[in-house]
């Protein structure tokens, strides 16, 4: 390995492990199992969720097939998307999905999807959790495979970021909002739950006939911008190593 390489070496694998000690980086790619992921399940026993290796974006994949108001695919268990994430610094909560196929009375609908995080602690009776979302994008049976995310920039902030929705109120009249002393910062202290799904908070829908994948379900630290300096800096410190041998090659000094 030449010296620039093994500089390139070093300043990237510094970087990287700056990135991880700020939160990690988790991806389920459903090669293991569910890891904690579950999908919706029929009330009637008609459809269901399960590993399909016959397909993903890079198989297998968590597949749901089912009628219903809406779709779903939640984690209570995987630790990684759960807990504290004031403490886990930035993050981005990403996935990937495909519509086989969404239809409402037999036409080709397209549905929102969003990403939930959710506190089952210190919520007004009769509301079952708090929770904030944000609405990732769309999906529908024409599309292929795409990638949805969503990165939390500052988990420790109080208000609400933009494009950042709320539940848990009881007086929800003026549409969903978090409950009155519930912050952004204080529901992401304490994540029970995280789930990717349509059931957009505040609106209703009918029975609609669902199948839908999902793979690569991830939570992902995201570099501070230190970090990026750090590798720029190395960066800086390669071209002049660079610049130095051509210099020695020469016989003349090397350019600052």
């Amino acid at each position: 390995m030449t010296l620039n390489k093994a500089l390139m070496a070093a300043v990237l694998s510094v970087a990287g492990g700056a990135a991880f000690a700020a939160g990690g980086s988790t991806t389920v790619d459903f090669s293991n199992g569910n890891q904690g992921w579950y999908g919706m399940e029929p009330a009637d026993g008609i459809g269901g969720s399960g590993i399909d290796t016959s397909m993903g974006h890079g198989a297998p994949a968590l597949r749901t097939v089912i009628e219903n108001f809406g779709i779903s695919f939640g984690t209570t268990t995987n630790a990684a998307f759960l807990g504290d994430y004031t403490a886990k610094g930035p993050v981005t909560l990403g996935l990937d999905i495909k519509a086989n196929e969404i239809k409402f009375f037999n036409q080709d609908v397209a549905r929102d999807v969003v990403v939930e995080l959710r506190d089952y602690g210190n919520t007004p009776a009769g509301m079952p959790y708090s929770s904030v979302w944000y609405k990732l994008g769309t999906i529908d049976a024409t599309q292929d495979w795409q990638h949805l995310s969503v990165t939390i920039g500052d988990p420790t902030a109080t208000g609400l970021p933009a494009g950042w929705g709320g539940y848990g109120s009881t007086d929800d009249g003026a549409g969903p909002k978090l409950p009155t002393g519930r912050s952004f910062a204080d529901v992401l202290a304490s994540v029970d739950e995280v789930v990717f799904g349509t059931f957009v908070p505040g609106y209703m829908y009918g029975f609609t006939n669902f199948d839908v994948a999902v793979d690569n379900i991830s939570v992902t630290a995201v570099p501070e911008p230190s970090t990026y300096a750090m590798m720029l800096g190395g960066l800086g410190l390669i071209g002049w190593m660079r610049r130095r041998k051509q210099a020695d090659a020469r016989g003349m000094p090397a350019a600052a």
